[in-house]
């Protein structure tokens, strides 16, 4: 089994040396950038190809259960496409292109051309880039996602993302995995553990890179790959809180996709159809601020919603579900037990358990909207009318239960979200600075028997009949 550790430019050097001696298909390029192209010399010419399509592989190699469906959805199952495999580092033992060994034993492969490039400029390198755009297909090798981060703003970023536009697809490997999420765990600090990053989801090892793929249905996924031999649960956990608290994800919702090595790979179709391969795959909801996240401090996050999927189940991540879920909490750090295993709910509602429009005038505790009736998930909207606007809606609460509350809220204008006790007393609030900034709180009943509480939603600057939308959860 070949291997891509993180390697040092000397290091790099020697391993390109080596491959450069042993293989005859070497061809020249830049300094720093090493290719090898296995198949046809030519690429394949055509008009339209029928994707996109991903793989999500939580070890480094290619599953070509995965790649073989990515292979016939691409092409459509006529003719045959064109693949490259890029890499931060040569293998350090085995063949050179251990990707590209596998990619072209699948049926419906033209070429499969592996680039080692270990420099961020090599980025710009206008051979790389016209492979890429030549390509349906580009695989991400595993090794260290830092190195893959560092091309954002290169040219090789727009060339991978013209390869999805046009109907191909992208995938990848443990760092390769990584990359492909819109929030990338980016290690560029060095790896973080979960005992580590629940101790404190500040950690100086815990860093992001955002705004590099952002691929159709994937929004606010963080991936993470060696999930359950690594025991990666928890870390994970770390990364979607701090994606909710710093504002990462859209919504104020973050998810995460941890994919277990050892043949497993989550296949995402051009619908948002996931379908998993191998082994298990982990999708990971925090839809609500975490109860406690601030540097050198462990995290406190009650309620993470986690599905499993087993092989050959599936997971709809354009329409995402809202029930087949267990739960699991972190108090003080320490994670509950059976962090990898759980009873689904099966009483949490269906999707999009119904919605609440504002009734003016609803200024008020005693003239709220009622939303006390309304099914978890729901949601409910409404609108600044006016820079002294404020719209309330009752909710009701058991003993134990949490109110998690996410409200997207358009450009037109800045409002505040509230959680108010029966008397009108602030329990929470998220007062996000900025028109369109998302607002997002949650609180628990401790208190017997059920309650009456309040949401508020207030106008900070602008106005504007451009509906904000609040997604109400209890669980």
């Amino acid at each position: 089994m070949s291997s891509r550790p993180y390697l040092g430019s000397t290091a790099a050097a020697v391993a390109l040396l080596s491959v450069a001696f042993t293989l005859t298909a070497q061809e020249p390029a830049h300094a720093g950038a090493s290719r090898i192209r296995l198949g046809s010399a030519s690429d394949v010419s055509r008009t339209s190809w029928n994707g996109p399509a991903f793989t999500m592989n939580g070890a480094g190699a290619v599953v070509p259960a995965s790649m073989s469906r990515a292979v016939h959805d691409i092409t459509g199952g006529t003719g045959a496409m064109d693949v490259v495999v890029l890499a931060g580092s040569a293998p350090t033992s085995g063949s050179a292109t251990p990707e590209c060994d596998t990619v072209m034993t699948l049926t419906g492969v033209n070429s499969c051309t592996t680039w080692t490039l270990t420099a961020a400029n090599d980025g710009n390198n206008s051979q790389v880039n016209t492979d890429v755009r030549n390509a349906e297909f580009v695989y991400f090798a595993g090794g260290d996602q830092c190195r893959y981060a560092a091309w954002k703003g290169t040219a090789l970023e727009g060339s991978v993302e013209s390869v999805v536009a046009k109907g191909g697809g992208s995938g990848g490997g443990s760092a390769g995995h990584h990359i492909n999420s819109p929030i990338v765990y980016d290690a560029c600090n060095g790896s973080v553990t979960s005992a580590e990053a629940l101790a404190n989801p500040y950690d100086r090892y815990v860093s992001f890179t955002t705004g590099m793929f952002q691929w159709p249905n994937y929004a606010g996924v963080i991936n993470d790959s060696h999930f359950v031999t690594r025991d990666r649960m928890g870390r994970t956990m770390s990364f979607l809180a701090r994606a909710v608290k710093d504002g990462l994800a859209p919504g104020g919702a973050a998810w995460g996709v941890g994919v277990e090595e050892g043949g497993g790979s989550l296949y995402l179709d051009r619908d948002g159809m996931a379908t998993q391969y191998g082994k298990d795959a982990y999708v990971v909801l925090a839809d609500h601020q975490p109860e406690q996240a601030v540097d050198r401090k462990p995290l406190t996050y009650s309620g993470f919603k986690i599905w499993r999927l087993a092989p050959g189940s599936t997971f709809d991540f354009k329409n995402r579900p809202t029930c087949g879920y267990y739960l699991r909490s972190v108090t003080s750090g320490v994670a509950d037990a059976n962090l990898y295993s759980g009873t689904p709910q099966t009483t949490c509602g269906g999707q999009g358990g119904g919605t609440l429009a504002e009734t003016e005038p609803n200024d008020t505790r005693d003239t709220a909207d009622d939303a006390t009736a309304l099914a978890s998930p729901g949601t409910v909207t409404g609108s600044m009318k006016s820079t002294t606007d404020r719209d309330y809606f009752e909710l009701s609460l058991n003993s134990g239960q949490t109110a998690s509350v996410n409200c997207a809220v358009p450009s037109a204008y800045d409002a505040d979200l509230y959680g108010l006790d029966s008397t009108g007393s602030t329990l929470v609030r998220s007062v996000n600075d900025g028109a369109g900034s998302d607002e997002s709180v949650s609180f628990t009943r401790t208190a017997a028997g059920a309650g009456t509480y309040y949401l508020e939603l207030e106008a900070y600057a602008g106005s504007g009949t451009a509906s904000y939308s609040c997604g109400v959860t209890k669980s």
